[in-house]
């Protein structure tokens, strides 16, 4: 799948929940191609900005959009890889943070 197709893809389906690509789309982009690129080499998208172990069951946290994602945007207005983020976070409403790690230590190798 090419990056413009998944681009209109995933936006049409994750902006009516509420999250947003981020403004800068160049960024969007190449977190979007590192997503073809995990689905390439294991079979599923996984977070461009975690290192995935290439098991399935271990990484079914980090399936973009990963399962941190909804509390990252929620406290922070974004997610871990600023992929996703909020409308006030796209405007400029709310401060940019550091979005800190939160997959357990455990879960990375």
């Amino acid at each position: 799948m090419e990056i413009e197709k998944l681009y209109h893809m995933l936006k049409k389906v994750q902006e009516p929940k509420g999250y947003f690509f981020n403004k800068d789309k160049e960024k969007v982009f190449e977190l979007l191609e590192s997503l073809l690129v995990n689905k390439e080499r294991y079979g599923y998208m996984a977070c461009p900005c975690r290192l995935a172990s290439g098991d399935r069951e271990k990484d079914k946290d980090i399936f973009c959009p990963c399962i941190y994602r909804t509390p990252d945007v929620e406290a922070y207005g974004s997610c871990y890889c600023n992929l996703y983020v909020s409308k006030k976070w796209n405007e400029g409403k709310i401060p940019i943070e550091y979005v800190p790690e939160r997959r357990p230590p455990e879960k990375i190798f």
